[in-house]
């Protein structure tokens, strides 16, 4: 479906809501990629979605979430019901555990076993999204001495922040791997892997793909001050990034945010890689038919910022207006992406040097001459999706027609701003013949005249040479010859 957007959106569903209506109702509204959230679902149902999301639409990319390595308050003991009151001034000790300890209210345990060792005398201890706020006063071999700064009502497996700390915590969790595994048979396209504090927890996930010989693409999500600390060597070693600014608005004040998600959105558009901003976009949206006005603000700032892509958490996945909360941040790309005054193309901006700088310069040129010549659309064939992505890092204004290969390339480009994937139906062997799919889809769409100019981005060598030339033509050539290779192709039929 050719979407009058070039920044995307990605919808998280749940099983609350798992039939071929409603799926059908988010992709009508503007929804791009589908999110399946781990941490609050089983292999069985996870398994449902993804086959309902087919069903509807095999072209539609399902991104799986992984829980993540988690710091979090063990259960509540039964004696104090649902949860156990703290004021400010309180003391507690605070133990690690590898079992079933129970909380009390003089002893709480966490669900890391060596977590006494790393924290020292003097940090913060953010409890619940950071309601609640511990000071460690002392510690000894077996245990932190902790004072309540901030009390509240603690409840059972609520998680922990320890900011500015780096706790030693395994890359991928048993549950993110048996859920890696579950994606890899299950045809998922993205593993958004949670907590990434360095390049060791992308490559920790990579090799389990590798050992399944999966081409599924990793997203890592920052959600912390280590991520921050690491940022560069995870977007080098990353297929995307997600700005997940729940846990980070925990660890970072809230007055950092602004910057630190612009700052890496402009390293990730730089390198190359599809950018997503998530969390509370327009949360007021799970009980309301309208947002507010600060988040719609906040969106724009997102899509003025020139991300790939920005995402839906509670608002489709339990929401009580699901399709209006897309609807709604739709409209709000559309309006912004309006601004061309704002969105001029980035390529004068310094990109950072990648191994395929042949195709990146290709891709700059193309994007480069449609903001001198009235260019209507680039189109290009890619198998791996590569020259897709990068033209969508120079966010030129034209929208880019990528003829794809693969079901797993159109899937994965679904996410790049402003590219429109189109799988390849032809099966002619000539190198020009993608054109002939991109000007049939085009044709659906948007009535293309004869002298409607196209920038064409493609391989002397074909597909699997990579991108080689960048070739201007009108509508009308490019018929006219493909009309011509056909005659011969034909003609070659009659004489065999």
């Amino acid at each position: 479906m050719y979407r009058q957007k070039k920044t995307k959106i990605v919808a998280t569903m749940s099983d609350f809501r798992c039939t071929e209506e409603f799926v059908r109702q988010l992709f009508d509204a503007g929804m791009d990629v589908i999110r399946i959230n781990s941490a609050h679902m089983n292999e069985e149902s996870a398994t449902r979605i993804v086959e309902t999301v087919h069903k509807v639409n095999n072209a539609i990319p399902i991104m799986i979430d992984t829980k993540g390595p988690e710091i979090r308050v063990t259960t509540i003991a039964d004696e104090y019901g649902n949860s156990i009151r703290f004021e400010a001034g309180d003391r507690v000790a605070v133990r690690g555990s590898s079992g079933s300890d129970l909380t009390t209210r003089k002893l709480i345990y966490m669900n890391v076993p060596g977590i006494v060792a790393d924290i020292p005398v003097g940090a913060r201890m953010l409890i619940a999204d950071g309601e609640m706020e511990l000071r460690v006063i002392d510690k000894n071999d077996e245990e932190l001495q902790c004072e309540f700064v901030r009390g509240g009502a603690m409840r059972s497996r609520k998680s922990v922040n320890v900011p500015g700390v780096s706790i030693n915590l395994p890359s991928v969790t048993e549950k993110d791997r048996r859920f890696i595994e579950w994606a890899v048979r299950n045809d998922v396209d993205f593993i958004a892997h949670s907590f990434v504090r360095s390049a060791r927890d992308i490559e920790a996930v990579q090799a389990i793909l590798d050992a399944h010989n999966s081409p599924i693409k990793i997203i890592s999500k920052i959600e912390n001050q280590e991520g921050i600390d690491h940022i560069d060597e995870i977007i080098e070693k990353s297929y995307g990034i997600m700005v997940a600014r729940g846990d980070l608005g925990v660890e970072l004040p809230a007055e950092a945010i602004p910057n630190t998600q612009r700052r890496i959105v402009e390293k990730c558009i730089a390198a190359k890689r599809p950018v997503i901003i998530a969390t509370q976009m327009l949360y007021s949206m799970v009980h309301s038919p309208r947002p507010t006005r600060a988040e719609v603000s906040d969106v724009a700032s997102a899509i003025y910022e020139r991300v790939d892509a920005v995402m839906l958490s509670d608002e489709t996945a339990m929401g009580d207006y699901p399709v209006e909360s897309v609807e709604t941040m739709a409209r709000v790309a559309r309006e912004i992406e309006r601004d061309e005054t704002h969105f001029a193309p980035m390529v004068d901006m310094n990109m950072v040097s990648v191994n395929h700088e042949i195709t990146a310069q290709l891709a700059r040129s193309a994007v480069r001459a449609c903001t001198n010549l009235p260019v209507k659309y680039i189109v290009l064939d890619t198998r791996t999706g590569r020259t897709g992505r990068y033209l969508a890092a120079f966010r030129g204004r034209k929208t880019v027609m990528a003829v794809c290969y693969s079901l797993h390339a159109q899937r994965i480009l679904a996410l790049s701003y402003g590219v429109v994937p189109i799988l390849r139906n032809q099966k002619l062997s000539d190198k020009y013949h993608f054109l002939v799919d991109a000007l049939e889809f085009i044709d659906q769409y948007k009535k293309l005249e004869p002298s409607d100019l196209l920038a064409i981005v493609g391989g002397s060598f074909g597909p699997d040479g990579g991108a080689s030339y960048v070739e201007l033509s009108t509508v009308e050539n490019i018929r006219k010859r493909m009309a011509e290779i056909e005659a011969g192709e034909n003609l070659r039929c009659i004489e065999e």
